[in-house]
């Protein structure tokens, strides 16, 4: 592996060169890169233990089939996707396909340690107006530990692939990973990364992805877990940054702030609807 793939610390510079590249493969794929409101689950919850994003819209919308629901912004997958496009391939591997994926699988043994965090996303048909749930289709997520390293290409982690894992969605259009809360590195705010295909075929096979985004954190519930042991780089981190000048989110994230609630003691949920 190279060393220029082990340093994430150059942030957001790093990542804008593969952001546009991507935005340009799908703009030339037919695929919307405006966003809209109106597919977001992100109900304002301002209770000392129980955050949520406050950003104005409404997980009504994914219930009741908006006709303004919109597919969610397509984003960069960053230097670090394991999916076979920057080197490694992980979702070619036997074992990639799990719920849990806070530990590595296969040879390695590694568990990335934090604040815990199930994250449940809902895939929708966006022509349907949300209002159609994408069965069937699979979900690869993953980001980084609370050191701000991901598995498999920065340094120290690259023999682990744990925050990494791929599920199939169920009738309800839903996967639910149990992960931990990722770090706040340099240059980009908190975030996760996703890629939904049509199939679990499709997706362990790593081949036609049907969309490529990011889900975004609220500053408060970010705030209050970094303020938990583990977590010491990511206040200083999160000092010099907020989501609208953060380059990924800085354009409209308003369908990919998730609903967050929880605690630290007792961990969080993070919810989001994604319409494709």
């Amino acid at each position: 592996m190279s060393e220029e793939l082990h340093d994430h610390d150059r942030g957001l510079s790093f990542d804008l060169p593969t952001l546009q590249r991507r935005k340009m493969i799908r703009l030339l794929a037919g695929v919307g890169l405006v966003p809209l409101v109106g597919c977001s689950s992100d109900d304002s919850d301002n209770s000392a233990s129980s955050s949520s994003s406050s950003a104005g819209s409404s997980s009504s919308a994914a219930s009741s089939g908006s006709a303004e629901c919109e597919t969610i912004p397509s984003e960069t997958a960053g230097p670090y996707p394991g999916d076979g496009s920057n080197g490694v391939n992980v979702l070619k591997e036997s074992g990639v396909v799990r719920k849990d994926i806070t530990s590595s699988f296969g040879s390695a043994s590694g568990k990335a340690e934090g604040v815990p965090l199930t994250v449940t996303l809902t895939v929708v048909d966006a022509a349907s107006g949300c209002g159609t749930p994408k069965e069937g289709a699979a979900v690869y997520l993953w980001h980084c530990d609370r050191d701000g390293n991901y598995s498999l290409y920065s340094e120290g982690v690259t023999e682990e692939n744990y925050l990494r894992g791929v599920q199939e969605t169920d009738a309800k259009g839903q996967v639910t990973f149990t992960s931990i809360f990722p770090a706040c590195y340099t240059g980009r705010w908190p975030h996760i990364h996703f890629e939904v295909y049509g199939s679990l075929e499709d997706a362990t096979n790593a081949t036609s992805i049907t969309a490529t985004s990011q889900l975004a954190f609220a500053k408060d519930v970010c705030d209050t877990v970094y303020a938990s042991d583990g977590y010491d780089r990511s206040v200083q981190n999160m000092s010099q940054l907020s989501l609208e000048t953060d380059g990924i989110f800085s354009d409209g994230y308003d369908q990919q702030l998730a609903t967050t609630k929880g605690s630290v003691e007792k961990g969080y949920t993070a919810t989001l609807t994604v319409p494709v």
